[in-house]
């Protein structure tokens, strides 16, 4: 496994404040993150020292408004942050998109009184956030979600149980959906749980393929009673809630995907120019070289794409279907970069003494998590030849 740090990318920020902003982040994820994760990730070690130190650092809370302890950086600064992250160890790459979807609920539709109460922890205090939407039976189908909340004088009852959850376990709070009306998207209210709330328990976490590092976990309800306080947007208004706030969420893993294959390609590069047969470095054999030719053009072309979202999301333009579409081809060149890269380092690519099979079992899991990139492909066909007929 070789040592050599990876080259920077070269990227186009726009102030001298986010070029800054991202040597930190690189300095930070060559010190703190980078050193210590495959073997964290084999021993299933999740890095909570490393988001206290990037909250100390204000880089939990990135996109949001500095009235509240935000970074106030747009979303084109932000995601680059998350590729550098991801990079470095996808846990963490992919915790920080997570903590910043559970902030945007609140964020976005709380009232002025619940985000000067809340917020400041939640963007600059050490907390650390999760998103409750997924079900045992309700995954790509979020709408026919089953955890209820009952009105009860000025408090809510929450009961059901919630599935596939980043942070599961051991999050400071929660941003869950539940349904407080009748069936369909229309019958479903957002609310900020905390972590300790009675009656709120975690299952053992999932065995998975890659990021071992990352819990996921049921959470279970059980009469976990919220105020009405902690209620976000109207009742009936926690859909609309959810689904901006995973048009954004993709746009997080789209640059997560990158990251990955960006890390990917940096040590296929190093191996094959270091690894000699017949005499010369393989990297001066045109069939080696034609392949690292397209993985580099996969991640530049995914970068652009998620780079172009990020703008107009910037700029207030409508973004839904540039999202879909970088979620969608970030994370599928992704797969391929990272499968691409294992057979470039042959036999040793297969074994655990290189990251880069590491990074093809966690590539997997982006073309899955926040819509699998068949949804992504509905997304996408729907704004552009309108709803199905059936």
């Amino acid at each position: 496994m070789t040592d050599r740090a990876p080259q920077p990318v070269d990227r186009q920020l726009p102030t001298e404040e986010s070029r800054d902003l991202l040597a930190l982040v690189r300095e930070i994820a060559q010190r703190e993150i980078r050193p210590v994760a495959a073997d964290e990730e084999d021993a299933g070690k999740f890095p909570r020292a490393i988001f206290t130190l990037l909250s100390e650092a204000g880089l939990l809370g990135l996109p949001y408004a500095g009235e509240h302890g935000g970074g106030e950086q747009p979303y084109e600064v932000y995601l680059q942050v998350l590729e550098e992250l991801a990079a470095a160890r996808l846990t963490v790459g992919l915790g920080v998109s997570v903590h910043s979807l559970a902030c945007h609920g609140l964020a976005g539709y709380g009232t002025e009184e619940q985000q000067k109460a809340h917020l400041p922890a939640m963007l600059g205090g050490g907390l650390l956030g999760a998103y409750c939407l997924s079900e045992p039976a309700s995954g790509s189908d979020a709408a026919s979600l089953t955890t209820k909340a009952v009105r009860e004088g000025d408090d809510w009852i929450i009961t059901g149980t919630k599935a596939w959850i980043t942070h599961g376990g051991v999050a400071d709070f929660y941003t869950v959906l539940a349904r407080t009306g009748g069936e369909g998207p229309k019958g479903i209210t957002a609310f900020l749980v905390p972590g300790d709330a009675q009656g709120l328990t975690a299952a053992v976490p999932e065995k998975k393929m890659g990021m071992k590092g990352s819990p996921t976990a049921q959470l279970h309800f059980d009469g976990v009673r919220v105020p009405d306080t902690r209620r976000i947007g109207e009742e009936g208004q926690g859909f609309t809630i959810a689904l901006a706030a995973l048009d954004a969420g993709r746009l997080g893993i789209a640059a997560c995907a990158i990251g990955v294959a960006q890390a990917a390609l940096d040590e296929a590069l190093t191996y094959a120019l270091d690894r000699k047969q017949f005499g010369h470095p393989i990297a001066d054999f045109q069939g080696l070289r034609f392949m690292l030719a397209d993985m580099a053009t996969k991640i530049e072309a995914g970068r652009a794409l998620y780079l172009a979202a990020a703008r107009l999301r910037d700029a207030g333009k409508p973004f839904s279907r540039q999202a879909a579409m970088a979620k969608l081809f970030c994370t599928d060149a992704a797969m391929a970069v990272t499968t691409d890269a294992v057979q470039i380092l042959g036999g040793y690519g297969y074994t655990a003494d290189f990251p880069v099979e590491r990074l093809m079992r966690e590539a997997k899991v982006l073309q899955i998590v926040e819509g699998t990139n068949q949804i992504q492909r509905m997304v996408i066909a729907r704004h552009l030849a309108g709803p199905e007929s059936h």
